[in-house]
């Protein structure tokens, strides 16, 4: 295996990483600047206010968005299986 196979399999993994992750923490993003504003706006300053929408955010994310991050999860992990065979045989 050589370094350039390496590496562009290590690039491949923070691509599939950041592509699959970035629509969650998006969500959670947009979720805790809404409650922000919400907490200034009505002077309540309790800090746990903010997890409960996140989470409740991010779980719906994971609903519409799970289908799609895992069929690229698991095309990337064929792609690394594929890759092996080739290399072992």
């Amino acid at each position: 295996m050589s370094n350039e196979m390496v590496i562009s399999i290590a690039e491949q993994a923070i691509w599939v990483i950041l592509l699959t992750s970035g629509p969650l923490l998006l969500i959670a993003l947009i979720t805790g600047l809404a409650v922000s504003i919400f907490q200034a706006t009505t002077q309540i300053q309790e800090q746990t206010l903010a997890f409960v929408p996140k989470i409740i955010a991010v779980l719906v994310g994971i609903v519409f968005f799970g289908p799609w991050m895992l069929s690229h999860v698991t095309s990337y992990a064929s792609d690394i299986f594929e890759n092996l065979v080739r290399y072992i045989g």
